[in-house]
């Protein structure tokens, strides 16, 4: 497995990381048995970048990949663990500085960990982001001095939202960014934004390549913020789109 360096971080990353939200049961059940032997052979193939957060699952998927850490008896320093803060299913988002600070206690708690790799403020995009620059920021950068979070981030859907946030802030105040569902055959914004990003020093991660389902045989969840009609296309269907689109593209240039 290629491992990449993460922006300035020195975080040497495996170019696919596991993201462990089905492992909180939010596609369906995952059996413990199960999701131990996921994350083994994912161990095996040479992954070592794992993603989570207290909002997958409600606490669950934290809990669960922990477990499957320890079952596997990984030592700590050969794999980077990613969690969030300011998303959770029962209280919804709460990016205060109070919140987020205990926050990251209780998902060590739940990991079994005395530090995660990275921190990040989780779907930024539902709170004022002038809350994210003056309040919560501040509160990742001091759980980081704890040594709790070795690096924080951000994270949401829509792009508008990093240069918001990455020019209201100091240099270096944010470590990395991860969004998703921009980088895949069906939505390549993410490329436009990445010169940018590397100006501010900032590193990249890119999430669910099959938009969070909705290019696979299963189709989306029902709760999929695509239009119906598209959640409705089969996948054979989405791939048409993309081919014809692309081509009219080429023959354009």
């Amino acid at each position: 497995m290629e491992l990449r360096e993460l922006g300035g971080t020195g975080l040497r990353v495996s170019a696919v990381g596991f993201g462990a939200s089905p492992l909180g049961h939010v596609f369906g059940d995952v059996p413990r048995d199960a999701a131990r032997a996921a994350v083994r052979r994912a161990l095996d193939l040479g992954v070592n970048f794992f993603d989570t957060s207290p909002y997958y699952g409600g606490t669950i998927s934290e809990s669960v990949l922990g477990d499957c850490l320890r079952h596997a008896a990984v030592p700590r320093n050969q794999v980077v663990v990613a969690t969030k803060c300011g998303r959770y299913k029962d209280e919804g988002f709460d990016f205060s500085a109070a919140r987020v600070t205990r926050s990251i206690d209780e998902s060590l708690a739940r990991l079994g960990l005395d530090y995660v790799d990275i921190l990040h403020a989780h779907d930024i995009e539902f709170t004022h982001l002038d809350q994210i620059v003056n309040e919560t920021i501040p509160a990742l950068q001091k759980i980081k001095e704890s040594g709790k979070a070795r690096f924080i981030g951000i994270t949401g859907l829509p792009l508008s939202i990093y240069p918001y946030v990455l020019d209201r802030v100091p240099p270096g105040s944010v470590d990395v960014i991860l969004s998703y569902c921009h980088f895949g055959i069906n939505d390549t914004s993410l490329v436009d934004l990445l010169p940018y990003l590397k100006s501010k020093g900032v590193g990249v991660i890119t999430a669910s390549p099959l938009a969070m389902g909705l290019l696979t045989d299963n189709g989306p969840p029902d709760w999929h913020p695509a239009p119906e009609q598209l959640k409705l296309l089969p996948l054979d269907q989405h791939l048409h789109t993309y081919a014809h689109d692309d081509m009219n593209a080429r023959n354009q240039e």
